[in-house]
């Protein structure tokens, strides 16, 4: 019998568990000092999204979140809240609305414009396909950073006639404003300590 195959396979890893979000994020949260500038200290979510256990315990806590929020509905944002807020909606058996950057619908649809730091861009949600009004739509995205992706969000899901109940994030990126621009909804934030 040819045992050579089995000696060189890689032996199970150890799986960690973790107690709660802010602890796997402690654990796993790269972090990159003076990225993308000079200055910045830049956190990598890549680890916790590719470790299973800190995964499922990042989604718990986003679950949780919008929960006690009252989510009826989840609304993900371009890109990795679509990945947050689908294992977020599956987690509570709810439906997930894709917030897209302009140009990736057929019309019809909702389309907002919104301000960023250095220019504008807009998003935008079908018009046909899931009517949401009235819905309780809690936002997940990955990171809060000048705010204007998640108040884009809001005024959009907004005209579409829906109820924004709140937004949750995994990280908030200090002294851009971004708290103070979303300020009119409550706003959750796993990585803070308090």
């Amino acid at each position: 019998m040819n045992t050579s195959h089995s000696l060189s396979r890689k032996a199970p890893a150890v799986k960690k568990s973790y107690a709660s979000a802010q602890e796997a994020l402690e654990d796993k949260v790269r972090l990159v000092q003076d990225f993308p500038e000079k200055g910045v200290l830049f956190e990598d979510l890549t680890p916790v999204l590719a470790d299973a256990e800190a995964f499922a315990t990042v989604v718990d806590g986003l679950a949780e979140a919008c929960e006690k929020l009252g989510a009826e509905m989840i609304g993900g944002l371009d890109a990795r809240g679509f990945l947050l807020g689908s294992a977020v909606a599956y987690k509570l058996g709810l439906g997930i609305l894709a917030i897209r950057k302009a140009g990736k619908l057929p019309p019809p649809v909702f389309h907002q414009e919104y301000e960023l730091e250095y220019g504008s861009a807009a998003l935008e949600i079908p018009r046909n396909g899931a009517d949401i009004k009235g819905t309780n739509v809690v936002l997940v995205d990955d990171v809060l950073a000048t705010g204007g992706t998640l108040y884009g969000a809001k005024l959009l899901l907004e005209a579409a006639g829906a109820n924004v109940a709140g937004s949750v994030v995994i990280i908030e990126v200090p002294g851009l404003g971004g708290r103070e621009r979303v300020s009119d909804a409550p706003l959750v934030v796993l990585g803070n300590k308090d």
